[in-house]
């Protein structure tokens, strides 16, 4: 199979073999791929220099299966400047759709929410929205969407001053007793995150506590590396302890 001038980004890449690099892109048509690019590391090739994350690329490539052979990659705009936390942010939604998406699915909508994402992280104060939105979105979009605007089994609408237990497998319960297993929510929350419109801070923790749980049953045991990296980097100094991580 042959595909020509596909849109895509690189989600990550390592070095194989001595010139060549195994590069996993995310595109709209065929979801997440992996490449192999041969000889881009060769005195640091045009390509090479392209193959880099959160750039706008137009890709081609020719095979089957799991790897299939880079034979062309173009600039499709520029890269956003991202520096510190913007960039960590950056590189955890690259991370969260390394670890979540399957080979092969094709996810035009999200690919346009994570296009749209990227440049948005320059602006610290809307970060924590952009990242809170991307996983709600991300979730709905792998079959996993959250119910925000009625009750759980009911057709009860969702009530901005009423507490909710979250039930991972059936949507916000009523709170009527502390004993109710899953994550405390507000209805206002749930409702601001229906509209995606996290505006006040206690919506925004509200929601990302959410969010975090639920992606903890998709992503198991093993820790983000994004998150890691964030704490090194205000261990160092180099990123406020006001600002929050992913």
């Amino acid at each position: 199979m042959r595909v020509v001038l596909q849109p895509a980004y690189v989600l990550h890449s390592r070095p194989y073999r001595e010139t060549s690099a195994l590069v996993e892109v995310f595109t709209p048509e065929y979801g997440r791929v992996g490449l192999v690019a041969k000889g881009v590391k060769r005195q640091r090739t045009h390509r090479f220099s392209l193959l880099q994350p959160f750039c706008p690329l137009l890709l081609s490539w020719t095979g089957r299966g799991d790897l299939v052979t880079l034979t062309g990659a173009e600039a499709a705009g520029p890269i956003p400047v991202l520096t510190g936390e913007g960039l960590i942010c950056a590189f955890y939604l690259n991370e969260l759709l390394l670890r979540l998406l399957p080979r092969r699915d094709p996810l035009e909508a999200l690919f346009s929410v994570y296009a749209h994402s990227l440049p948005s992280l320059i602006h610290a104060q809307q970060r924590q929205q952009i990242l809170r939105l991307f996983e709600r979105d991300l979730l709905a979009y792998l079959g996993y969407g959250l119910i925000l605007k009625y009750e759980a089994g009911t057709s009860r609408p969702i009530e901005a001053g009423q507490w909710y237990s979250y039930q991972l497998e059936k949507g916000p319960v009523r709170l009527l007793s502390e004993d109710l297993e899953g994550m405390k929510v507000r209805g206002h929350t749930l409702q601001a995150l229906a509209r995606g419109a996290l505006a006040d801070p206690a919506s925004l923790g509200e929601a990302k506590r959410l969010l975090r749980w639920l992606l903890a049953f998709h992503l198991g045991d093993k820790p983000l590396k994004s998150r890691g990296l964030l704490e090194e980097l205000r261990r160092l100094g180099n990123v406020s302890r006001k600002e929050e991580r992913p």
